[in-house]
């Protein structure tokens, strides 16, 4: 593990897992994402051993000759990796032209879930408090709304729950969404990657750019797929406050009391806190939540005139989350050619 450079540091952990740690007023330069492939292409599929049979004919399925694909294959450089291997993506996206299919027959051509196809959130972000003595100056720009003196941790996880961005250091008082337009992810456009989305609460606002963020709708919602919708965004963000009560849970004399250091210091040790969480959560070591985040959403702040709202990206979001999962008996028969 790589020492903390002061301000601001990349802590690499084993197994080439990292966490972009941001301290309050400093933006490091972006890094390169490793790339991880943990699906493989499995003979066993109908589809997928025609492709590697290389007497077949691949053009009555995938419209291009082996060679072709293969060297459509060798020629992309994919920047975004969705955790599937090279192949399987580019036949998934020329089976889908070549049939104009519907996400459930490819996924059901490929043997994958057809959440696979069409899902674009790869995180989740929220902010917390953490509970420190008030400092000897401005000491009210600390105290927060639930009453007590804190600093914020924007953090940004993974579906299991591993933070890949931290940003800690600004005062308590200051709101969610403010937090998120100083922080080198948001200025940067760090993350998510092109076409990807994060989820977040009610407290920041809905985007497509600079970082495409996706929040529920509005209560009380207009309609079932905007009700739909903001069960599944509900169950899915979860996942951060269940981070945060682990990470407090297992450092309970550390964030169950208000620590006891100089301010200075203390985005240090929440980041050497994050890091451990990490490192805990790769070699299978979990402990339960005893104290998930007691969290309700900043109230909405005005909108920012430098970003673009995505309300958009929301209502094509909510739409496929409500699509039939029954498929019509037609679309597994009809070629549309």
């Amino acid at each position: 593990m790589n020492a903390i450079r002061t301000p601001a540091a990349m802590l690499t952990l084993p197994s080439s897992s990292s966490i972009a740690f941001h301290s309050y007023g400093v933006l490091p330069p972006p890094t390169a994402e490793n790339t991880t492939s943990y699906c493989h292409l499995n003979a066993a599929v109908p589809i997928l051993r025609l492709y590697l049979d290389e007497a077949a004919d691949h053009r009555a399925h995938l419209r291009l000759s082996l060679p072709s694909i293969r060297s459509l294959i060798g020629a992309l450089r994919l920047e975004s990796d969705h955790g599937w291997e090279r192949d399987l993506e580019v036949l998934v996206f020329l089976y889908w032209l070549a049939h104009a299919s519907s996400y459930r027959v490819v996924s059901q051509t490929f043997d994958i879930p057809k959440t696979s196809v069409h899902d674009r959130a790869v995180g989740a972000i929220d902010g917390c408090h953490i509970r420190m003595k008030p400092p000897a100056n401005n000491s009210h720009c600390c105290y927060n709304r639930k009453l007590f003196h804190s600093i914020q941790l924007q953090a940004i996880t993974d579906h299991r729950g591993k933070f890949l961005d931290i940003f800690v250091g600004y005062p308590g008082s200051v709101h969610d969404a403010r937090v998120l337009r100083n922080s080198p992810v948001y200025v940067g456009s760090l993350y998510p990657p092109p076409g990807k989305c994060i989820l977040g609460d009610g407290g920041y606002p809905c985007l497509s750019a600079p970082i495409c963020l996706i929040i529920p709708y509005r209560e009380p919602v207009q309609n079932p797929v905007q009700a739909r919708f903001n069960s599944k965004h509900s169950r899915a963000r979860n996942i951060i406050e269940k981070a945060f009560g682990m990470m407090k849970t297992r450092w309970r004399s550390i964030f169950f009391k208000a620590l006891e250091i100089s301010p200075a210091f203390v985005p240090e040790v929440v980041a050497c806190c994050a890091v451990l969480h990490n490192l805990a959560l790769l070699n299978g070591d979990i402990v339960e939540a005893e104290d998930e985040e007691d969290h309700d959403d900043d109230p909405p702040e005005p909108h920012n005139p430098q970003a673009r709202v995505g309300d958009h990206v929301r209502d094509n979001l909510a739409a496929a989350v409500s699509a039939p999962n029954i498929c019509v008996a037609a679309l597994h028969e009809h070629d549309y050619l």
